[in-house]
This record gives C-alpha cells, structure tokens and sequence, in this order.
C-alpha cells in the first residue's frame, strides 16, 4: 500500500471516489467536496488547505481520508479554542493543525472510506502514522477527527486516541403513517403547541414550497442564497460558503437537494436547504429578511418531518445545537470527535479534561431526553 496526498479534488477519478464513498452520506460526495474547492469556499486563503490522502494498492484506490491544514478553528462545530488558547499561553503554536472533517458540517458519517477488500484497522494504523509523521515535517500541533461514525469512533479509541463526545437532536421515524401520526405520540401539550405553530403561518399567509434542487430555478437559488446571507450578516459575519458553491452544487447533484421557499403575497421570504441521504435527510441553511411566527420551525422542522414521512426517510438530522428541537421530537443522541496531540504533557492534560467533560456531557444527554413530548 502507497499513500499519496492531494490537494485539490480533481487529481482523484470522481468515479474511484464516489464508488467507495457511497450513496447513503451526501457530504463525502466528490461532487460536494469539488463544490467546496472549485467555488473557493475552501482554500489556503480562507484556512481551509486541501490534503486529501489516498491509499493505493497496485495502482487503484483502496481508500480515502479526506484531510486539511487548518490555520485557525472556524467552521468545524467542536470546539477547541481553550486547547488553543493553553498552547498559546505556554508559548507553543497550536495552529497549523490537521483535520478530518467536512468542511462546516456537522454530520456524522464516515471519515474513512475503504473498499470491501481493504483492512480497516491496518489502514487506519498506516494513515495515523503517515499524520503523525507529517506533523513532525509541518510542525503541526495535532490530528482531529471530526464527526466520525460510531464504528470508526471505536476503532480510533482503540489506536489510543482521545475521544470528545457531545450531543445533537435528531428525529426518528418510528414508522409513522403521516404528521397526525407523529403528532399523536406526543403529550396533549407539545401536540397543541405544534398545531398551533403550524396554523399561526397558514393565519399569516405564508406559503411553503418544497422543490428539488435540480428543479429550482436560477432565480430561485439567487433568493436562497440571499436568504442564506443574511442569517450571518445578522449576526455580524460573513458567510462561509458564496453563490458559487451552491449553484455548482445544484448543477452536479441537484436532485440530493431540497429547498424549501416560503411565500407571502408573491414574494419570497425566507429559505432552507436540506441534502438527501438515503435513509437520513440532513438539515443544513436557513435565512429570512424579516421574523414571521413560527416559520423557522415550520420550514427547518416541520417540512423536513414531512418529507421523512413522505419518502420514507428513517432520520431527521438538523445539525448543532438547539434545545428548542426538544420539544417538537427530536431525540439527544451522541456525537463524537476524536484526537490526537504531538505534545505529550498537552495530551495527558486533554485526555484528563475529555474525561471530565464526558460525564457532563452524560448528564446534559439523560437531562434533555428527560424533556422530551412522547407520552
């Protein structure tokens, strides 16, 4: 086995990378990760540095990790800017660091792909080792893997690394018939709260649209992207991804993409995008110019739990954080990360705290699902 590093999608065959990537997971797609590349969304200038790692054997792809040199922590949903904070107050530089993620996604899913015939644990062992020896060449602080299933999470526990855990809110179809199905699960209370919610945008006048990507059209993607800036112009930053990305997304792998429009007196007034799996719709972009009651939840949620229900999807996945997603069904589950740090004394002091921030996280994950509507 040879590893090779790229740094830039189009030095892989699509066909060699999708074949071991898979249908089911949207993110690891070539298509999606040339979008990030191609559209400059990721790039050395925006801290993102491509450095893909290809295992091959007689002159064929065995397996992939996707990887990037990243010279700060934005975009990535685990947080360690107190880790980067500690090396820079002992006089040590925690940047530049490797990652194994998708850029700012935060869905778990597979972070190493290898084909049937591979062996998992060998290549794993081989690709760790090759980081770690590039680490010493780059002078880069770390190793971190971010988001990956509970298969690989286990396997890289096992090579000795340290594994974060946290906590996302997801929904479960249980096999339900439709929405009034899912509703009549819920306590009397939560039921009423998300009629009620749902009828408060219906009083408004306010139309929901859901259209695959590939038949949204070039104005529709404009308004979404619009819509998509402004959910981080509000909160005074600049968006990570630009209209380039997305409109290179809807012309490669449109039909893995659901746009829901909102409409009020023939224009449009707010957005949100999802990506489809096969069994899992992942929630990911939402934007609005002005607040209308309920809407956020109505189109991030309520939509999402429709088409679930309409397709068969068998997960509602709608990214970090929010605890108000409690409420309306959606389940605490656990997420993880997992590292590995070139100092020593930096690792043992990690390891200690990952190990104290675990049984928080324990308890915050038995507290929400103590929360949750089912009767």
């Amino acid at each position: 086995m040879q590893i090779k590093m790229i740094n830039s999608m189009a030095q892989v065959d699509r066909l060699a990378w999708n074949h071991l990537a898979g249908e089911a997971y949207p993110f690891l797609r070539h298509e999606f990760l040339s979008a990030l590349e191609q559209s400059g969304s990721v790039s050395e200038q925006t801290g993102w540095l491509p450095a893909h790692l290809l295992v091959m054997k007689d002159d064929e792809l065995l397996a992939f990790m996707p990887l990037y040199l990243k010279s700060h922590s934005r975009g990535e949903y685990v947080f360690d800017h107190q880790w980067a904070h500690a090396y820079h107050q002992s006089g040590l530089d925690y940047y530049p660091k490797w990652l194994t993620a998708i850029p700012f996604t935060p869905c778990q899913g597979a972070r190493l792909c290898v084909k049937d015939t591979g062996d998992r644990l060998e290549i794993t062992r081989l690709l760790l080792a090759f980081i770690k020896q590039l680490s010493e060449q780059q002078d880069a602080s770390s190793w971190h893997c971010l988001f990956p299933d509970l298969q690989q999470t286990e396997l890289l526990r096992s090579l000795g690394l340290g594994i974060r855990e946290g906590v996302q809110f997801q929904w479960f179809n249980k096999g339900y018939r439709d929405f009034n199905d899912f509703l009549d699960t819920l306590n009397a209370a939560k039921r009423k709260m998300i009629k009620r919610e749902r009828r408060k945008v219906d009083e408004q006048g306010v139309e929901l649209l859901r259209i695959t990507g590939k038949a949204a059209s070039a104005q529709q993607w404009q308004v979404f992207f619009q819509f998509y800036t402004m959910t981080y112009l509000k909160k005074g930053s600049q968006p990570y991804l630009n209209e380039a990305f997305f409109q290179q997304l809807a012309a490669t792998m449109g039909d893995r993409l659901l746009l829901v429009l909102a409409v009020k007196d023939k224009r449009y007034v707010g957005a949100a995008l999802s990506f489809i799996g096969n069994d899992t719709l992942y929630g990911r972009y939402w934007g609005c110019y002005e607040e209308y009651n309920a809407l956020h939840f109505e189109a991030c949620y309520y939509q999402g739990l429709d088409y679930c229900l309409e397709h068969g999807l068998q997960r509602f996945d709608s990214g970090a954080q929010g605890e108000h997603k409690i409420s309306r069904g959606f389940e605490p589950v656990s997420t993880y990360s997992a590292h590995w740090l070139k100092d020593a004394r930096f690792a043992k002091a990690i390891e200690q705290f990952l190990a104290r921030e675990q049984q928080a996280i324990q308890i915050y994950k038995q507290d929400a699902a103590s929360y949750l509507p089912f009767k």
